[in-house]
């Protein structure tokens, strides 16, 4: 899986659900530090992380609100999160407080279409609550890499994903890793 491959040392991942990433970690992690709010997905990522192929502990907790210590890990794991929760600039300020200096963040994620009319569709449905509401909290029309920059992070890699249907409201799908830069 293109979003792990290559993560060493310690890592943090955001919203992990099911825990469906886990079986994908490489053996160069050391430990994964898997952060999840709700009860349910809690309880199937900790089964998941039974059998995964590197430590893994489950902790209840919001993006917002990481229950991790500072610089505490070498990666940080977004994969379809950012797109829910709440507060997108506090939850990437929590990344970035997370990750050692010049950590990486990989991120899989939803985003706004640059086709202008699409955008509008995306941004009506958001700002009517209709696709928040069907989704399970997404919000399909964010910018969510112009938030990761303007959390503090450098991107280093970018690549744009069409998942069929090409006209459906979450596409593009990006894929990408960023550097954490320093805290001026």
């Amino acid at each position: 899986m293109a979003l792990l491959a290559g993560l060493s040392g310690r890592v943090v991942e955001v919203g992990a659900g099911n825990g469906m990433n886990f079986p994908h970690y490489p053996p160069t992690v050391v430990e994964v530090v898997a952060v999840e709010p709700e009860a349910y997905l809690r309880t199937l990522a900790q089964r998941a992380a039974a059998d995964a192929p590197v430590p893994v502990s489950v902790r209840a907790g919001t993006a917002e609100q990481l229950p991790v210590q500072p610089g505490e890990f070498d990666a940080a794991i977004a994969s379809l999160v950012l797109c829910s929760v709440g507060d997108p600039p506090q939850a990437l300020a929590e990344l970035h407080r997370a990750l050692k200096p010049g950590g990486q963040l990989r991120f899989l994620e939803h985003v706004r279409d640059e086709q202008h009319r699409k955008a509008r569709i995306q941004t009506a449905f958001d700002r009517a609550g209709v696709w928040p509401l069907i989704a399970g909290g997404c919000h399909c029309s964010r910018d969510t890499v112009a938030t990761i920059r303007e959390a503090g992070f450098e991107v280093q890699e970018l690549q744009e994903i069409v998942v069929p249907p090409s006209w459906g409201l979450t596409n593009p799908i990006v894929l990408g890793a960023a550097r954490a830069l320093p805290v001026a």
